[in-house]
């Protein structure tokens, strides 16, 4: 295997460009006088007017979570150094950070409390009941002690130290927008000195975030008109008030000091007066060596590369790395660059069938569209695709007119490249983690096979024609059908298909853990008067076959004729035409076309890695291993060549 040695050039933008200030300012923190706040994983300090950032760490682990103290002296943080997540404090002038917390748990800075003691979250008596409290720790270094003998995540004590202001639990997804599920709480307000428990309204079963003190009122983070915006709520009145009204992009990360609220919107940072509820963008410039935006070589292995993809003749190989698009040759020549495109995301490179052209997703023009260019990424055409989002799973049909793929709308869309005509296959009902869909074309280039969760959660097989726009499904409702994958004659649909897969058909429940899932391979006869692949040979005299001037039988003539014959489905009854293959029930997680009766069968071992690859010969019902520990895999229409990431090699 060779290696890939890879020139990147992240271009760091001048500053000048943005002349709203740098982008990507998270987690302020803010005094009378300055603003503090995370930027590449260190700390910055500004001016509350805007302007430019000091950096205060440098330190090659990450900083996060700063918060100043109540006389602006001091900033607490979290760190990692020395190999562990510990609390810190350095002075608001910047110097040496001092350690203050050596448990070998995370420590979180959370604030500081109305006595100058740091105010952190940590795990060091976790038990399930209580996975994390709130500890306090002195400036000047002590032992850490427990606020209160209660589960505490995110929390913030008042002003006058009489109330806590806290969630019970840590988000697992804080990035999962509008989310109503189980660990969406509202904001507990604890009574330090009798016990006296207040939650704010909850009243869509929003989740509310990080709480902050000013006077009698918490604010806090609610996505109760489904943008996270600020609330506050007054434990004297008992009212609820929204404060910002941002409706594109959330807010986040909240801290306080007198009147003002610092907080994170659209990358840029903001302060709230929350007398006049007014607010303002800061404009902060951010300066400095930042490393990893120099020009560099880099070692690139297979583990690093994703979304594979051949040419026809296996000549070259096609993948994607760093938002670039790169093609790799098998055997002479260099790897090739195709994009170049520093600052534009470049996703899922496919080749065409006749090899002249490559098409990808790109993000060039602010929403991703469909680029075709030649091989060399020359000669580029966009087309513009419905429903904006992101893209995936890119199949060109064998004929190099049409390109099938899915989005995160869990649709299949299919675009005729000739008139950028684009229409939608179907829609699956249901969210997934293990996307399914997964459509390719029949060899023929008019239908399109794909898999879809019903309402049972079983997954079962479905063709789509393209010129009725009719949809049928083929495999058994009562199975759980994956994988569809066209035989190259055109006389058969392969899948795989389970019969155990009950328990695990509601996958976030735990009940799904346990239980193994073992699939049956499967084909369908296509046509009403097809043969099954499996059925008993017998030997009969045939006639002498005849030879044409050229000297070439039929069956030379048929094999010179490049043109796809036309493939024939009878939809009537075709649930009755699915045979069973001889082929042991196992763990199989998916098939591949290869020549003609042939297909791939990747397996799942226990305790090994990767996957175990077979090759199947359909008309003889015959296994045979082929690979081993292989985690992906690709084939090309014409099928003599095959790509597959092998532990952290790439090859074919």
């Amino acid at each position: 295997m060779k290696k890939i040695y890879l020139f990147l050039l992240m271009a760091f933008v001048s500053l000048e460009a943005f002349s709203q200030g740098t982008m990507l300012l998270r987690q302020p923190t803010l005094s009378a006088e300055h603003v503090v706040f995370v930027y590449a994983n260190d700390l910055w300090k500004a001016p509350l007017s805007g302007g430019d950032a000091v950096r205060l760490t440098t330190g090659e682990g990450y900083e996060s979570a700063p918060h100043f103290s109540d006389d602006g002296k001091w900033i607490a943080f979290t760190a990692q150094y020395d190999g562990n997540i510990d609390v810190y404090i350095i002075p608001a002038e910047g110097g040496t950070p001092k350690r203050l917390t050596y448990h070998p748990g995370g420590d979180f800075v959370q604030g500081w409390t109305p006595e100058g003691e740091v105010l952190f979250r940590t795990g060091r008596k976790a038990h399930p009941t209580k996975t994390s409290q709130l500890y306090t720790v002195s400036s000047e270094g002590s032992f850490p002690q427990p606020l209160v003998d209660i589960r505490a995540s995110y929390g913030e004590v008042s002003p006058d130290g009489s109330y806590l202001a806290y969630t019970p639990i840590t988000s697992w997804d804080p990035e999962w927008r509008n989310y109503r599920g189980g660990q969406a709480m509202p904001i507990w307000i604890l009574n330090l000195q009798n016990q006296e428990l207040t939650r704010t309204p909850q009243l869509d079963k929003e989740r509310h975030l990080d709480p902050v003190w000013i006077g009698p009122k918490v604010y806090y983070l609610s996505e109760r008109d489904y943008v996270s915006n600020i609330w506050s709520y007054d434990i004297e009145t008992q009212e609820e008030e929204q404060i910002t009204f941002h409706k594109k992009f959330d807010v986040k990360s909240l801290d306080a000091f007198g009147e003002q609220i610092a907080y994170e919107q659209g990358g840029y940072l903001h302060i709230l007066n929350a007398s006049d509820k007014s607010s303002k963008q800061l404009e902060i410039n951010v300066s400095g060596d930042l490393n990893f935006s120099r020009e560099r070589w880099e070692d690139v292995t297979a583990g690093n590369v994703s979304n594979p993809n051949l040419s026809p003749n296996g000549k070259r190989a096609i993948f994607e790395h760093r938002g670039d698009i790169f093609t790799f040759p098998k055997e002479e020549g260099s790897w090739r660059n195709i994009t170049k495109s520093s600052g534009v995301a470049d996703r899922y490179p496919i080749w065409s069938p006749k090899g002249d052209k490559i098409a990808w997703f790109s993000d060039v023009s602010g929403e991703y569209q469909l680029v075709v260019a030649n091989q060399y990424g020359e000669k580029q055409k966009s087309y513009a695709l419905e429903n904006p989002t992101f893209y995936f799973t890119p199949d060109w049909s064998p004929d190099g007119n049409m390109i099938t793929y899915t989005d995160t709308d869990y649709n299949i869309w299919y675009i005729n490249l000739e008139n950028g005509q684009i229409k939608k296959v179907d829609t699956d009902g249901y969210a997934h983690p293990n996307r399914t869909l997964n459509p390719n074309w029949s060899p023929d280039s008019r239908y399109i096979t794909y898999e879809k969760q019903q309402n049972s959660h079983f997954k079962a097989v479905y063709i789509y024609d393209t010129q009725t726009g009719q949809t049928h499904q083929v495999s058994d409702p009562l199975a759980d059908a994956t994988s569809p994958q066209w035989d190259q004659s055109g006389d058969y649909l392969y899948f795989l298909a389970s019969t155990d897969y009950g328990l695990n058909s509601g996958w976030l429940d735990m009940s799904s853990y346990d239980p193994s899932i073992s699939r049956s391979l499967y084909a369908v006869v296509l046509s009403a008067d097809g043969k099954a692949p499996n059925l008993p040979k017998s030997d009969e005299e045939e006639k002498e076959k005849k030879e044409d001037e050229n000297g070439k039988d039929k069956k030379d003539k048929k094999e010179d004729k490049e043109d796809a014959k036309a493939v024939k489905i009878d939809f009537s009854n075709i649930q009755d035409r699915v045979v069973s293959l001889k082929l042991p029930a196992r763990n199989y997680q998916f098939i591949k076309s290869g020549r003609e009766h042939n297909i791939f069968i990747a397996e799942s071992i226990p305790n090994k890695e990767g996957l175990k690859v077979h090759t199947y010969d359909v008309k003889k019902e015959k296994a045979e291993d082929f690979e081993e520990s292989v985690s992906q895999m690709v084939t090309f229409q014409k099928w003599k060549s095959y790509a597959f990431p092998k532990r952290r090699e790439l090859e074919y």
